[in-house]
């Protein structure tokens, strides 16, 4: 294999390389948002339930 080809294939391994860490970053940002926005329906819906304490914990045999 000769330099230019083996400089071009290694360009395309780090720019595959940089595209897939930008998809990460924005599929990391999108979950958070999405349980954060989770988190605050969460909270509302207990605050503005009739009574709070009903549902808050839970029991669980296995």
């Amino acid at each position: 294999m000769n330099i230019p080809e083996m400089s071009m294939a290694l360009a395309n391994v780090n720019l595959a390389n940089q595209v897939g860490i930008a998809v990460l970053d924005k599929a990391m940002e999108h979950s958070e948002s999405a349980g954060a926005s989770l988190i605050n329906m969460m909270d509302r819906s207990m605050e503005l339930s009739v009574n709070p304490a009903v549902g808050s914990n839970f029991d669980m045999f296995v």
